[in-house]
């Protein structure tokens, strides 16, 4: 098994930090690629950003309610070989 990191994307160029809102996944939570993962604010819109990868939800690294900048690295998945 090996460790995926989980990265905020790019929501839109020259935005400012989005607010990490809710987790949908907690830790030790099976999540499948496409299904969405946690939920950010950003400018007054709310959007779901999906997983990326199959995996585990190891450990996740940003609270709801901080402040997330783009690329930063926001969980790390645990993938099922």
């Amino acid at each position: 098994m090996s460790d995926l990191k989980v990265k905020m994307p790019v929501l839109k160029e020259g935005a400012k930090p989005a607010v990490l809102c809710a987790w949908l996944k907690d830790e030790g939570e099976f999540v499948k690629a496409g299904e969405p993962l946690f939920e950010v604010e950003l400018e007054k819109v709310v959007m779901q950003v999906e997983a990326e990868h199959d995996g585990i939800v190891k450990k996740q690294l940003i609270d709801e309610g901080d402040e997330v900048e783009a690329g930063a690295e926001v969980a790390v998945l645990e993938e099922e070989n």
